[in-house]
């Protein structure tokens, strides 16, 4: 689902708040939740899911497949999903 389409639909839930709220609402959720993982916390959504960072070791053995040449990767970290409980029964279904 496209962000228009998940505006569209609280629009149609929520016909009191008008569109620009509804975007100010999602602005500040994605907002909040990437300002979180970037301060190393986790964030949890209960229903949904939870969302949390992985660090990934460096590696100095990673080649770049076109020139086979030896490339360095830092550290880094990656986002990850866990869904919870709920929303896997309800996908099931």
């Amino acid at each position: 689902m496209s962000r228009a389409k998940l505006i569209k639909q609280l629009k149609e839930k929520n016909p009191q708040l008008n569109r620009y709220e509804l975007e100010n609402v999602l602005n500040i959720l994605t907002e909040s939740i990437s300002f979180t993982l970037k301060n190393g916390g986790e964030v949890e959504i209960r229903g949904l899911g939870r969302w949390y960072c992985k660090k990934i070791k460096e590696n100095f053995n990673a080649r770049n497949p076109k020139t086979n040449e030896l490339i360095y990767k830092p550290e880094r970290l990656k986002v990850k999903f866990k869904s919870s409980k709920k929303l896997i029964k309800e996908i099931n279904k």
